[in-house]
């Protein structure tokens, strides 16, 4: 283990200090002989390593869908060549297709543990589901011809393959090669036709014969293909185009979708016309004229039940008059039809049956529907066809995810706490029955600590989600907009307006999992602070905040820039009513000219609130309008429980607020914050300079948590940024914006000999500034005395804007910031008046928790471009690393990770990488994705014990792992996809059926489209690939013991191919020399009787 001491000092001053005064202080703190302790880190890059460990939520842009009756897993593929494979609730493997191509189709190997895609680029991949990484096995690339549609019958090894020409290939699934055997269009089609019939849309063998192959043309045309005589049996024909094909359990019949939405039903030896018409949605008109035509069908299943009617299952066919309907999937039993809305638009659906024999008895039970951004399952045996409850995380995206944040190693109590008071918000009315996607198993649980994921939304809700040992489940839904008043209608919309749309969207979560503490900061500059709570209560009057946060200079400098500003007096609790807004010292009073002033963005409901179980409003905070202007949005935030304080930032100023006592401590612009010693010379901006109209609307949109990144120009997926000289431009107005909070308990001035409890501010200038927190004494005192805040005057300086601070202990700990243990705060007075006087606790992690005064503490503090550790009470910099010169640091956090800690960076230049605290040594730095859309930027999170993630598309949250432990353990953490299931029994053919030959034929395909009989297909016709998924794939896999055994194979395997290559070569050997003494004993038989001389 290395020691790491601050011994470089003067190379790292010339580095790290930003003015010479401040290197001469620092030499002077730290003479050669007076060191600073030495702290020993335990973090060293092998404890590093990034993966990627699971994907959740809906898959984004869904495009096709595939079941195994007998596996009972369910895959889908996406418009971005993504697979997502879902077993059993917890089963769950996401897979990428490198292309990227869109899937079209998917088609199982039933009970193989194999999966077959078609994509757009006209690439067949043959997926291998048994190991829990899935891996391509083998891929075949059209060169000549699109591919359109694909069918594997049940137990075959042959793949159908359709194409846009109209011709019909076919692949061997074992060793992905194309056979000799063509169906080509124009032999399919009538001689006497003159056009093209169109691309294949439908394949399909006959249930009762493998012979008999159904190919349905996209112009109308469909075709019965008798496989070993190569010809048509029979074809049929329709005027209008075709969408889908579906077989009859018998074999005897068929029916086909249409593009008016008409069905036809056909008699396999009737092809004149179809024996019945079917337009489930069309008006049927009185003096027997065709039904009017109607939005085409897009599929159609027929499915068959033993005891009664068969199901008729079919999405679209709508008439054109139903303008604004929702998307339907129609169900059709008997005289019954039931029309089912949906939400999204329907990509797809599959009915689940009992049986994978395509010639018995179907029996479906249910109906899986994929939506545009959703998947719906539907129970088919019980009446009024109820959905299951999903128990997949498929809702992230319900509302748009505007932020997130991610808690690693929370208090034990907490997910059961919220779990408790999320079972109360279940929708009723779900189908009885257990969900039946159920296959696979799941992999064994390593991690024994408990993770939270919360997520921010677009409509003001905040879900709570249970993120342990690498699954996700929903806990918790809190809605934030419950406070507001909802406007009826357009007119009466005063207030939101600021907003073009989503006033109540969230922007930023602070949350105490020790406490229970929320606090959310939303678009409409609002502010809403929650207790958590086991009882039901209502609330009279909602507690309300009006604050009033200018940006502006005095037009008379004050000359005591460095005293404390003056303080507004702190408003009692007893009186529940809204407090009237506090107004700032330096500002006037309402403007006169009919401008909008001191009002909030959104209106608090005047009516008592019933509040359920859970999160409860304890105070709502708002920015009122300024002169005409609206309040700036929340740039950052933070609550503390101890302190009974909530702090907020914007590029206006600071705004501090006790929330026990519902009183305004402190509204500061950023220049009065930095008072005389403020570096940057600011010209005086008064709000009437660049006034809005009162009715204007100012358009926000959720580009990062603090909306203050300097423009990201999008150029070529990469972005390049901005800058002015010296500082960063922050907009149009260089602005510096609050962009970074953090409540402690240190040293706030180089005198200190104690520390004490302060909120360390960070603003997007790079400038650190401390305010110290005089808080009254518990109990009763701390609700009637007030708290007194003023600038300490100490002042910090780094390159980019602040994003994170943390403190250390003298032995390198973090302290965390203090905190009150939760307790039920709705409970009779009597019981809580001893809670009460129980003293604030600031709870931290280091050795003794009362600081002795010889001991030192550590600030970390992360900007955007460098890291600095400063050492308290000296100020002076113990450390300095510059993360990054060309780019910039998205978010950075202070984690701790095997019983140490260290600093975890993301950069906008697709790199992340971590350094050892104190002494900030680079530890890992991997290119890992370019910044290539805000989204990324704005929810990306580092956490505890080597986890992070971010939103890798609208409804998916990629979580990520930089600890090497968790890399190696991963493979045994991740569930089974495949699991060793019998088949089915075939179903009897009854003995008549078996006598007069009416069972199913079979068909020896190996036979018809082996190599033997169909010959060699054309070379340029397909090239076949082979995939990762052989030995490099079980290598990628391989890790842990599983992979210990899997790597011996593998040498045993090499080893084996070694050894066989070498007996080959010694028999090529033997065989040559026993060539060679054949001819070398000819020869001298020839030779024998002749002299030397006659050669």
């Amino acid at each position: 283990m290395r020691k790491f001491n601050i011994r470089k000092v003067l190379d790292g001053l010339t580095a790290g200090s930003s003015s010479a005064s401040q290197q001469q202080q620092l030499q002077q703190q730290h003479p050669p002989g007076n060191r600073e302790p030495e702290i020993q880190e335990t973090l060293q890059s092998e404890h590093f390593q990034l993966c990627k460990t699971v994907r959740h939520g809906f898959p984004y842009q869904p495009s096709a869908l595939a079941f195994d009756p007998v596996q009972k897993i369910l895959a889908v593929g996406t418009q971005t060549g993504a697979l997502r494979l879902f077993g059993r609730p917890g089963v769950e493997c996401y897979c990428q297709h490198d292309s990227g191509a869109a899937v079209i189709q998917l088609q199982f190997l039933i009970n193989e543990g194999a999966l077959v895609s078609a994509l757009a680029d006209d690439t067949l991949h043959l997926w291998n589901l048994r190991q829990k990484r899935p891996a391509i096995l083998h891929s075949l690339k059209f060169c000549r011809e699109r591919v359109t549609f694909c069918h594997l019958p049940f137990q075959s090894k042959w793949l159908y393959v359709g194409t846009e020409r109209g011709n019909i290939h076919i692949v061997n699934v074992e060793s992905f090669t194309l056979s000799g055997y063509v169906i080509m269009w124009n032999k399919a089609i009538e001689l006497s036709s003159k056009s093209h019939p169109g691309p294949v849309v439908h394949i399909s063998d006959n249930p009762m014969d493998e012979g008999k192959l159904l190919i349905g043309f996209e112009s109308g045309t469909v075709v019965l293909w008798d496989l070993k005589s190569k010809k048509a049996d029979y074809r049929y024909t329709y005027d209008e185009a075709i969408h889908s094909v579906a077989w009859h359990h018998e074999g005897k019949q068929f029916i086909c979708s249409h593009s008016d939405g008409t069905l036809t039903i056909w008699n396999v030896r009737s092809p004149a016309k179809p024996v019945q018409t079917i337009t489930p949605h069309g008006k049927q008109l009185k003096d027997g004229k065709k039904p009017e035509p109607c939005k085409p069908i897009l599929k159609v299943e027929f499915k068959t039940t033993r005891p009664g009617e068969p199901f008729i299952i079919l999405s679209g066919g709508l008439s054109y008059d139903t303008v604004g309907r929702r998307p339907c999937l129609t169900v059709m039993h008997g005289k019954s039809t039931a029309v089912l809305e949906m939400d999204y638009s329907i990509v797809d659906f599959l009915t689940l049956c009992e049986t994978p024999y395509p010639n018995d008895f179907q029996e479906p039970y249910a109906v899986v529907v994929l939506l545009e951004k959703d998947l719906v399952l539907i129970d088919l045996a019980q009446n009024g066809y109820p959905i299951f409850e999903n128990p997949y995380p498929l809702s992230i995206h319900e509302s748009p995810v505007t932020c997130c944040e991610y808690f690693a190693d929370c208090p034990v109590d907490l997910i059961p706490a919220l779990y408790s008071v999320g079972a109360r918000q279940k929708r009723q009315g779900y189908s009885k029955k257990e969900w039946p996607i159920n296959g696979g198993n799941w992999g064994l649980g390593a991690q024994s600590y408990s993770e939270i994921i919360i997520t921010g939304h677009a409509d003001g809700s905040v879900k709570f989600w249970d993120a342990s040992a690498i699954n996700l489940q929903v806990l918790y839904k809190l809605k934030t907009s419950k406070v507001f008043e909802k406007s009826r209608n357009k007119d009466d919309k005063p207030n939101t307006d600021i907003v073009d749309e989503d006033p109540y969207a969230i922007q930023i979560i602070s949350w105490c999992p020790e406490s229970r503490m929320l606090c959310i900061a939303g678009v409409s500059a609002h502010v809403i602070i929650y207790r958590f709570s086991k009882q039901e209560v209502i609330t009279e009057v909602i507690p309300m905040l009006e604050v009033r946060l200018l940006y502006e200079i005095s037009d008379v400098e004050s000359p005591e820039g460095e005293q404390a500003p003056p303080l507004p007096t702190p408003v009692g609790s007893a009186n529940p009513q809204p407090i009237p807004p506090q107004s700032h010292p330096s500002t006037s009073s309402s403007s006169s000219d009919g401008l909008r002033d001191n009002v909030p963005c959104l209106k608090v409901k005047n009516s008592p609130l019933k509040q359920s179980p859970g999160y409860q409003t304890e105070l709502v905070i708002q920015l009122v309008w300024v002169s005409g202007e609206p309040p700036q949005q929340i740039t950052s935030l933070a609550v503390n429980s101890s302190y009974g304080l909530v702090v907020f930032g914007n590029c206006s100023g600071i705004a501090m607020v006790d929330y026990l006592q519902k009183a305004v401590l402190l509204n500061l612009g950023t220049i009065e914050l930095c008072g005389s010693s403020d570096p940057y010379r600011r010209e005086p901006r008064s709000p009437r300079k660049s006034r809005q109209p009162s009715g204007a609307k100012m358009s926000r949109k959720l580009s990062l948590p603090t909306d203050l990144k300097p423009d990201l120009d999008i150029k070529d997926n990469s972005f390049s940024r901005s800058r002015s000289s010296s500082v960063t431009s922050i907009d149009k107005e260089s602005r510096e914006a609050i962009s970074a909070l953090h409540f402690c308990e240190t040293f706030t001035r180089k005198a200190d000999s104690a520390p004490s409890p302060c909120l360390w501010v960070g603003t997007t200038l790079g400038t650190v500034l401390v305010i110290a927190l005089n808080l009254p004494p518990g109990g009763e005192q701390r609700l009637l005395q007030p708290v007194i805040v003023s600038p300490s005057g100490t002042i910090l300086r780094l390159k980019g804007a602040v994003l994170r601070m943390a403190f250390l202990d003298s032995t390198g700990c973090l302290m965390p910031p203090a905190y009150e243990s939760w307790k039920e705060h709705n409970v009779p007075e009597e019981k809580d008046e001893k809670e009460k006087l129980k003293k604030r606790r600031p709870v931290s992690v280091s050795p003794s928790s009362s600081q002795e005064i010889s001991e030192n503490q550590y600030a970390v503090i992360c900007s955007e471009k460098q890291a600095k550790v400063i050492s308290l009470p000296t100020q002076s910099c113990a450390y300095k690393q510059n993360i990054t010169e060309t780019s910039f640091v998205l978010r950075g956090d202070i984690v701790s990770l095997s019983n140490s800690i260290c600093l975890a960076c993301f950069c906008a230049n697709g790199h992340i990488m971590t350094f050892s605290l104190p002494s900030l040594r680079p530890l890992l730095d991997v290119y890992y994705l370019p910044l290539t859309n805000m989204r990324i930027a704005r929810t990306f999170c580092f956490t505890n014990n080597g986890q992070a993630l971010y939103l890798v598309s609208p409804t998916e949250i990629q979580r990520l792992t930089y600890s090497q432990e968790t890399c190696e353990n991963l493979q045994e953490m991740l569930g089974e996809l495949f699991t060793p299931v019998e088949t089915p029994e075939a179903p009897n053919r009854g003995f008549f059926k078996g006598l007069f030959g009416g069972g199913a034929q079979s068909l020896d395909r190996e036979e018809l489209f082996g190599e033997s009989s169909s010959g060699k297909a054309s070379r340029s016709l397909a090239q076949h690939i082979p995939g990762p998924g052989g030995i490099e794939g079980v290598k990628g896999a391989a890790s842990g013991v599983v992979g210990e055994l899997a790597r011996a194979r593998l040498a045993l395997d090499e080893r084996g191919q070694k050894l066989s290559d070498l007996e080959e070569r010694t028999a090529a050997m033997l065989s040559s020399a026993d060539s060679f003494s054949k001819h070398a004993h000819e020869m001298m038989l020839k030779y024998k009787d002749k002299k030397w001389y006659q050669f």
